[in-house]
């Protein structure tokens, strides 16, 4: 019996891609349109798309895309187990909110911001786990050993942005790009190796015919 394994189509490889560009390539020119200097180990994303930020269009329209690339990934990721794929599209959606409720003038973290950015940090982080399957033909990093660990890493990088966050430590806008860059990498590997591994499943019928 020959298990075969669906394919990611080509959009849900330009969605996976194109997450990680929006989000690094947003920091980056919004971190260049900040007046005076701005520290990206000390200053939050979040604090360039916040109320009174110059240009916060700029990360805003960034973050809106990160979210909707996720929730692109998510209905493109066929070979992953359905429960991932709603964490992932949920945590996409959580991301797309943070845009739509900013932190307020001063760098104040509104009741809304902070609520979705903790949903979304959390479902991108855990989505792993809901996604593992198992078989022969799954691809590699859908198998429940690289699943736990990829989430294992993911937690704690989260962990370490909240004990930042909460803790008043001097590295808060590091730990949150790390986490970030992190949650918005994982799903392009896990599209890449679905597709490279669809192109290793052999076909039912030529299977049948080696026999």
């Amino acid at each position: 019996m020959v298990v075969v394994v669906r394919s990611v189509p080509w959009w849900g490889l330009v969605s996976s891609a194109a997450a990680p560009v929006l989000l690094v390539g947003g920091w980056t020119l919004a971190a260049g349109l900040q007046p005076g200097s701005f520290d990206a180990v000390t200053d939050t994303i979040s604090s360039l798309a916040a109320v009174g930020a110059a240009d916060r269009w700029v990360m805003t329209l960034a973050l809106a895309g990160v979210g909707a690339c996720h929730v692109i990934t998510g209905l493109a990721l066929r070979p992953a187990a359905p429960a991932g794929r709603l964490v992932l599209m949920s945590g996409g959606a959580a991301v797309m909110l943070v845009a739509a409720f900013p932190e307020t003038a001063g760098g104040a973290s509104s009741v809304p911001h902070a609520f979705w950015a903790t949903a979304g940090f959390v479902a991108l982080a855990v989505w792993p786990l809901g996604a593992r399957r198992r078989g022969p033909w799954v691809p590699a990093w859908l198998r429940p050993g690289a699943c736990a660990g990829a989430a294992g890493v993911l937690l704690g990088l989260l962990v370490w942005f909240g004990a930042e966050q909460f803790g008043g430590g001097r590295q808060v806008g590091l730990s949150e790009r790390v986490l970030a860059g992190a949650e918005a990498v994982w799903p392009l590997a896990v599209v890449l190796a679905c597709r490279w591994g669809r192109s290793r499943v052999p076909d039912a019928g030529q299977d049948s015919r080696q026999r």
